[in-house]
């Protein structure tokens, strides 16, 4: 993606700008930490988000989450590959394992989400 730029949460997802849209999705590390995702729970298309809304639900061979939306916006799409191959987002999760696309509120909003080093920071302290 040209021109795109990078965040992250301290709860683990990433939030990439693309053009018009933001994709986000979940951290190598919080795929590590949840263990083999064997099912996504996906949101419609067209939902309104504000920022700590849930968005999903991951179901790993350890345990359901519940993820929360990093940023406010509406749901343009979703990765569909996720319905019938979860595992996608074991393999590739900052990439083709990406959960949605957002049109963001205000690009402005994304001031409060962190650096991929303040975020590696965190993790390492983890």
């Amino acid at each position: 993606m040209n021109n795109s730029t990078t965040y992250f949460t301290s709860s683990h997802e990433w939030v990439r700008t693309a053009g018009e849209y933001c994709v986000v999705g979940l951290t190598r590390y919080a795929v590590e930490n949840l263990g083999e995702i064997v099912f996504i729970e996906m949101p419609a298309p067209a939902i309104q988000l504000k920022v700590g809304d849930p968005l999903c639900v991951v179901e790993s061979v350890k345990a359901a989450s519940e993820i929360y939306s990093p940023i406010a916006g509406t749901i343009h799409s979703i990765n569909q590959h996720l319905q019938n191959t979860p595992e996608l987002i074991n393999s590739a999760p900052e990439d083709d394992g990406w959960i949605l696309k957002v049109v963001i509120d205000d690009l402005q909003s994304l001031t409060h989400l962190l650096s991929r080093e303040q975020y590696e920071k965190i993790i390492a302290a983890e």
